[in-house]
């Protein structure tokens, strides 16, 4: 099973129908380990071992060419490979099975594989309508894809066109439409963006020096591997409610008292406001942060604008992932009203503030500096947008709704 302690109660979870992620998960592996295990690829001396015998060192990227043996005196006939591909077992059983006058489907039941996959073997691999195990098996591993060498591993007008355009600050993507626009019809002029991206990276796929590889306007000589979401680092020191776990009351707004927040920011980012929207009945409080607008600052200012609420108006408030609500937990405890954060680059999930910040913006352009601005001017243009009648709300304003609810509640 291989070394590692928890390598046999993962496969007996995955014989389970759990899935790799789970798996993984529960016998403290990531998940790219556990995706070697079920492929058969083995780790030796720095390198990956598949089982189709390439072996790359994951240092240098060196791709050399192993036997297909496992081990120095097994056959190519032998070789342990992903359980999905039929062995020379399976092979042997395949014609023991034929030749007692087993139907396709019977065999494939016996196999534990469909019925077409029997179907193909035979047809495949069967001379003069014999079908042979060991020589269906010798043919099936000669016929597995090797590595090739990389097409701008070699000096030719191909990859000296790739290294004149990487000099200029193209993108292998524009360099790979140039080649189909310069050379139509030949059909030797073709790389791939990703084949280009090798060659710079993986210098052993294709020996694009690291001079060039400098000239990609990232600057960088290695790939950046992207996280998993699910590993990415925390936002803030204290959890986050996300918007998923939000009840569905506040979904449907029938419920008052649920806020979307946010902030608009002034010139050179030295000064901003908040801006609260009651998502009911799109009520706006506005706060003033002349002097900066720091997680504490915010905090600051956003426990006092709460605090003018009656408790019934105090439900909820959703806010993006910025760090000015670092402060969320000592915000949730002053005034008990809970935060909910919204997914990354989910504007629409604060719809309601997204809106009213742009009407805001008449107010107060982009650009401009928001110090300049006192609290009595905030209160005065918060005023002019609850007074605003509004089609959503069947052309009543927000200051009539809210008037409305504290009349009878």
């Amino acid at each position: 099973m291989g070394g590692h302690p928890g390598r046999a109660e993962y496969e007996r979870l995955r014989a389970s129908g759990v899935r790799r992620r789970a798996a993984a998960a529960q016998v403290g592996v990531n998940e790219r380990t556990a995706k070697d295990w079920d492929r058969g690829v083995r780790k030796s001396r720095n390198a990956r071992v598949y089982p189709d015998g390439r072996r790359i060192d994951y240092k240098t990227g060196v791709i050399t060419i192993e036997s297909l043996a496992v081990g120095p005196t097994v056959s190519a006939v032998d070789a342990v490979l992903d359980p999905r591909f039929l062995t020379i077992v399976d092979r042997e059983a395949i014609a023991d099975l034929r030749r007692q006058g087993m139907s396709l489907r019977a065999i494939g039941r016996e196999l534990g594989r469909p019925a077409s996959t029997i179907k193909r073997e035979l047809d495949s691999h069967a001379v003069d309508g014999v079908y042979r195990p060991h020589r269906a098996q010798r043919a099936w591993a000669a016929s597995r894809a090797r590595p090739k060498e990389s097409k701008l591993a070699q000096p030719g007008p191909l990859r000296d066109f790739v290294v004149e355009k990487l000099r200029l600050k193209w993108s292998p993507e524009q360099i790979c439409h140039a080649l189909i626009d310069k050379y139509p019809n030949d059909e030797s002029m073709r790389v791939s963006h990703e084949t280009i991206y090798q060659a710079l990276y993986v210098q052993a796929r294709g020996g694009l020096t690291r001079e060039v590889a400098a000239a990609l306007r990232t600057g960088r000589t290695r790939r950046k591997p992207h996280r998993n979401p699910e590993q990415r680092t925390k936002r803030f020191v204290d959890d986050m409610l996300m918007i998923s776990e939000r009840p569905a009351e506040v979904e449907d707004r029938a419920v008052p008292g649920h806020w979307e927040g946010d902030l608009i920011v002034g010139a050179n980012n030295a000064s901003a406001i908040v801006t609260l929207v009651e998502r009911s009945t799109r009520y706006v409080l506005l706060g003033h942060l002349p002097a900066g607008h720091t997680a504490e600052e915010v905090r600051d200012v956003l426990v006092p604008l709460i605090g003018t609420l009656p408790q019934h108006l105090r439900g909820s408030l959703t806010w993006d992932q910025g760090s000015e609500m670092a402060g969320h937990k000592q915000f949730s405890i002053a005034t008990g009203v809970p935060v909910y954060f919204c997914d990354p680059h989910s504007p629409w999930q604060r719809g309601s503030n997204e809106n009213t910040n742009g009407l805001l913006r008449q107010y107060f352009p982009k650009g401009t500096d928001l110090s300049v601005h006192s609290a009595f001017d905030l209160e005065h243009v918060a005023q002019e947008l609850n007074g605003r009648p509004r089609k959503t709300l069947g052309w009543k304003t927000p200051a009539e709704r809210l008037r409305d609810l504290l009349i009878t509640t």
